[in-house]
């Protein structure tokens, strides 16, 4: 079955997880990971950590906003958290999460032995701790953090303290470490795949990736390039932005958005994979539209290079412009709409259970539709001009990227653990841990769009005292929402990792596909050392 298998002295123990000739043990198996798998536990450890540090921002942040007048914090250090939140979740908790899913399932969906370039895979992971480190221990700088708000527009960049120096210098590693990771996957994927595996008959999940990482070395660059001129303007005499030089400052938010705007689907695209996985093993069906998901895919990342000045209209763009981002931006709902209908018809009439990976699942299409209705809304320019800058759009993007990204990264750890760690979740645990988390979200955001349409600004650590019940409902939903994920450590992924628990299968879902669950759980060590030889539909190895 995998290479592990061929010889006799491993037959009896390849579930054992080392093939004790090759694993390294200790400190060094860490520090010196080349491993796929290893790797991609760093990933997911490491995007953990930062998600409960920017959590605790969050809750800083909604324990201010519980009252009106100014209880916990001053509005210096607000601004601080609001900047530090945005930028540790989507560059230290979303993105890196994304990568290590991709560490560990790209190889073996394939049929390959490991990534393309393993120590440089092991370079793009350890960049990421100093570049954290930089951007958390900005707040102990002096003036504090950056707090220009996460997307670091001039001219306020230009005013802040030596913290926004270190804050572009992470911005500028988490970016590197970005690209290594993307041209890695690249690599992996079209030239490690297994004979037998075409393009087209490959999981969603690799291709959603595929095109994910094109996007990333296509705009990592330009935030790059954005940053890199707010850093000459502070220092070196240059007035990219400064109007007193003859610069502009919303030429900054116009290169800012043309990475911006394809880094949000960056951040969904995996989500997109994951789910196209998840639902068929629980509907017991074929995906619904294989290639029409591939065409969508790429649909959704050709088009996010048309849509960034959706986020500029209350700049004083001409009515033309407008018209012509309200129009892509209408434009790029329609290959996304084509994924949520091509999960419903896999669904429709199929003999759906709903253990936690579909509870997860399911979820995310439902809350994710929610966050593409709001967006949608958003498109149009007169009502987005209403709606710029206030609650509405928190409400809208944290629909689309905590009940889209990461309620997704919650069903495929569900789904995807039993082959990591060789056990089985407490399935009553799992469903625990969904509802709460989905009741506690909704409670957190929903009255939040009711704020932003009532005209509640976003970025305001203070607020007059008509919109005090929604702040109050909204702050005790953040709390329960992080303490559901402190739960989930605990419960779910610290027993897993220790190994507590029944026995998983080597197919604990039955109806899945693909050929990770062709290996033992847990997956071996070096699971492909030889490609495996694949049948008619390359699911299934054959021989």
């Amino acid at each position: 079955m995998s290479a592990v298998l061929d010889h006799p002295h491993h037959a009896g123990h390849a579930h054992d997880h080392d093939d004790h000739h090759h694993a390294p043990t200790g400190w060094r198996r860490w520090v010196f990971a080349t491993n796929h798998k290893d790797i991609g536990t760093l990933y997911l450890l490491f995007a953990f950590t930062m998600l409960m540090i920017g959590g605790v921002l969050a809750l800083l942040i909604r324990a201010e906003l519980f009252q009106p007048g100014l209880q916990v914090v001053n509005p210096e250090l607000f601004n601080q958290l609001t900047t530090m939140h945005g930028l540790i979740m989507v560059f230290g908790a979303i993105m890196p999460a994304f990568v290590g899913f991709a560490n560990w399932m790209i190889p073996l969906q394939i049929g390959a032995g490991d990534m393309a370039f393993a120590r440089m895979n092991n370079f793009s992971f350890w960049l990421m701790i100093p570049a954290a480190a930089m951007l958390v221990g900005s707040f102990f700088m002096p003036g504090g953090a950056p707090a220009a708000g996460w997307t670091l527009y001039a001219p306020l960049t230009l005013q802040m303290g030596p913290s926004m120096d270190a804050g572009i210098f992470a911005m500028h590693i988490l970016g590197a470490s970005s690209i290594m990771g993307s041209i890695n996957i690249i690599v992996t994927i079209l030239n490690m795949r297994a004979p037998g595996m075409t393009l087209m008959k490959m999981p969603l999940f690799c291709w959603t990736w595929l095109i994910t990482a094109y996007l990333l070395i296509a705009v990592m660059p330009v935030l790059a390039g954005a940053i890199t001129m707010t850093l000459t303007d502070r220092h070196f005499g240059t007035t990219f932005f400064n109007p007193a030089g003859g610069g502009d400052p919303v030429m900054y938010q116009h290169i800012f958005w043309f990475f911006g705007h394809p880094e949000v689907y960056i951040m969904i695209l995996p989500a997109f994979g994951i789910v196209s996985a998840i639902v068929p093993a629980f509907a017991r069906k074929k995906l619904f539209g294989y290639a029409s998901m591939v065409y969508a895919t790429a649909s959704i990342a050709i088009l996010s290079f048309i849509v960034w000045a959706h986020h500029m209209y209350a700049t004083g763009m001409p009515v033309t412009g407008q018209l012509f981002f309200m129009y892509a931006t209408m434009l790029i709902s329609v290959p996304t709409g084509v994924k949520i209908f091509n999960w419903l018809a896999t669904m429709w009439r199929g003999s759906m259970t709903f253990e936690a990976p579909m509870l997860w699942a399911v979820g995310f299409i439902f809350v994710f539709t929610m966050g593409g209705f709001t967006g949608l809304i958003l498109s149009m320019a007169p009502i987005d001009i209403q709606l710029q800058d206030t609650y509405y759009v928190v409400a809208h993007f944290h629909y689309v990227l905590v009940a889209g990204s990461l309620f997704a990264m919650f069903a495929g750890v569900y789904y995807w653990l039993p082959k990591w760690t060789g056990v089985m979740y407490s399935e009553f645990r799992g469903k625990l841990h969904f509802w709460w988390s989905m009741i506690a979200f909704n409670i957190t955001f929903f009255p939040m769009h009711f704020l932003g349409l009532a005209g509640m600004p976003r970025r305001y650590a203070d607020y007059p005292m008509q919109f005090a019940d929604f702040n109050a409902i909204a702050s005790v939903g953040a709390l329960g929402f992080g303490l559901a994920q402190v739960y989930f450590f605990l419960y779910i992924v610290l027993p897993a990792m220790r190994g507590k628990g029944e026995k998983a299968p080597q197919k604990p879902w039955e109806a899945a596909e693909g050929l990770e669950w062709e290996v033992p759980s847990p997956a071996p060590f070096h699971t492909f050392e030889t490609p495996p030889k694949l049948d008619a539909t390359a699911t299934k190895i054959v021989g």
